[in-house]
């Protein structure tokens, strides 16, 4: 298996991950087990769909499967409660200036690596300061001036213009926390991860597992419950499926909706447990707009008239989603309704007319993925749009060739799954026009889409603390996404799933410090979520 290891492909976590559909089952309701109280002890074999390409959030590129086998030994400083909103996690508290240019961050006191080294202030500010030096997250504190310490327990973070936003940024692999061995040592940490998490590192085999054991001398009381989780790496779905099915694993990640209705209909056996609301990805045609022929509005608009997207949702997800409009859908407090290009053939035709009368026939290429479940919705989509008269050929690439490309602007178009952030800033740097570079540069707005509008709306949403000016700001977002289609949008992927044993207790069902529900499930296509609460019960 390949790794991600390349400068190109060093993005952030929860950014993107290519969506694998399946086919036809029929919608199946979610199994819950019975509550009991946890159980103390045991082990749980969790199967994963890809390995990491390492362990320290400083130096390693996190993805979903990242977050769950690091993110049970390193905690953030932040976390996400069910409503959708950060609260302190390794923080005691963080309180912004009246302006909203400076936030301070509190540390809790009594918590520990399991090294035996103390979290302190000072140890937070240099792990922020190795985040924004860091080629791999400097981007996303570009807005931090300073980091100072203002007491032992206590950073003040500076800013050059205020960010309402900024503490969700701190519930991810930028606020993840490590002790002072594992920035010196980057390699170690890498290998072998250092927290103050409720696991310790045992052993890491790549491409195979990686084996956690509890800690003793966790800083969260009668917590963990587990004593050992070991994380299987079996990329192929349908062997996962198998794989649990059998016997071999206790629990899995999965987008496939065969999946859902297969285990879901096993309601003694099974519990299913799917991502809701803005946690949930969007599955979609990313567009390149710098380059011909999709630097016409009209290609970009005839392609979103000419996808049938409740024809895709049946055929890939067994009618299990609803079409997407944009990066947030109707349930979310963020969504704005009006204005997405609707099927419309006749229409599609019409303009792809008259962009052949002016320029000739529109002709590009589409990378995939050689996934047949992938490759299945890119035909699909190829025939649609050849039938509005656009000539689509298909490229295989493997991800990280994929991932490379697209942000290089080596590419016209490619299916693609993003937007998961809870909070509508976190797709800042995916859709403003300062994070679109030339081809042939790395770009973090990989569409390459320079929109005055869309941008000055971002700017809004970052800086304001007024609800109402948020909304109708990231209402204007939608509305210059909808007009200028950088992203064909097909629907909102919520079949990504975890299944498990019914013996298998807590899935989803974590408290944060404070007391709050925390956020179930997170994370794109396949979801994650914490492993400290979760129990084994004898059944």
């Amino acid at each position: 298996m390949k790794r991600w290891r390349t400068p190109a492909t060093l993005l952030l976590a929860s950014m993107v991950m290519l969506a694998c559909s399946g086919q036809r089952p029929v919608a199946a309701p979610q199994a819950s087990a019975p509550a009991t109280g946890p159980a103390q002890g045991g082990r749980l074999i969790y199967a994963l769909s890809a390995d990491a390409n390492g362990f320290n959030p400083v130096t390693d590129q996190f993805a979903a499967q990242s977050y769950s086998m690091a993110g049970s030994i390193i905690e953030p400083l932040v976390s996400v409660n069910a409503n959708g909103e950060w609260k302190p996690y390794l923080a005691e508290s963080l309180t912004p200036s009246k302006k909203y240019d400076e936030w301070t961050i509190k540390i809790r006191s009594g918590i520990s690596f399991s090294d035996g080294i103390s979290l302190t202030g000072d140890i937070v500010k240099a792990n922020l300061e190795a985040q924004k030096k860091s080629p791999l997250t400097a981007a996303v504190f570009v807005p931090i001036k300073s980091f100072e310490l203002a007491d032992p327990m206590t950073v003040v973070v500076k800013l050059n213009q205020p960010w309402v936003a900024f503490p969700y940024y701190l519930a991810a692999q930028n606020g993840m926390i490590v002790p002072p061995s594992s920035l010196t040592d980057t390699k170690s940490g890498s290998l072998k991860p250092v927290g103050t998490g409720p696991f310790i590192f045992k052993e890491y085999v790549p491409d195979n597992r990686m084996v956690v054991t509890r800690n003793p001398r966790y800083w969260q009381k009668n917590l963990p419950h587990l004593d050992e989780i070991e994380f299987r790496i079996l990329p192929d779905s349908q062997t996962r499926a198998q794989t649990l099915e059998a016997g071999g694993v206790d629990a899995i990640g999965t987008s496939r909706d065969e999946d859902l209705s297969k285990f879901g209909a096993m309601k003694d056996t099974y519990t299913v447990h799917r991502a809701q609301g803005m946690a949930v990805a969007e599955y979609m045609f990313l567009l390149n707009t710098a380059v011909a022929p999709l630097d016409d509005v009209r290609v970009r608009r005839a392609m979103a008239h000419a996808m049938d997207r409740q024809t895709v949702i049946k055929t890939l997800r067994g009618g299990l989603t609803e079409p997407a409009e944009g990066p947030w859908s109707k349930d979310s407090p963020w969504y704005a309704p009006g204005g997405y290009p609707e099927y419309d053939a006749a229409k599609a035709a019409a303009l792809v007319k008259e962009v052949e009368a002016e320029k000739g026939p529109i002709r590009f290429e589409m990378i995939s993925t050689p996934d047949p479940n992938t490759m299945q919705g890119v035909e699909l989509a190829q025939d649609m749009w050849r039938k509005a008269g656009i000539e689509v050929s298909i490229k295989q690439a493997d991800q990280a060739d994929l991932i490379n490309r697209a942000i290089t602007g080596n590419f016209s178009a490619t299916v693609w799954t993003q937007f998961s952030a809870q909070d509508p800033d976190g797709e800042y740097i995916w859709m403003h026009q300062g994070y679109a570079k030339p081809v042939g540069a790395i770009s973090l707005n990989m569409t390459r889409l320079k929109d005055d509008q869309l941008s000055a709306a971002l700017d809004v949403g970052r800086v304001s603390p007024d609800e109402a000016t948020r909304k109708k700001a990231y209402a204007t977002v939608q509305e210059r996404l909808r007009d200028q289609v950088p992203y064909v949008f097909i629907d909102h992927l919520n079949t990504g799933a975890i299944i498990a044993k019914t013996r298998v207790r807590g899935i989803g069902e974590h408290v944060l410090p404070d007391g709050d529900k925390g956020l179930p499930l997170t994370g794109s296509p396949i979801p994650y979520h914490p492993f400290g609460q979760l129990w084994v019960s004898e059944r």
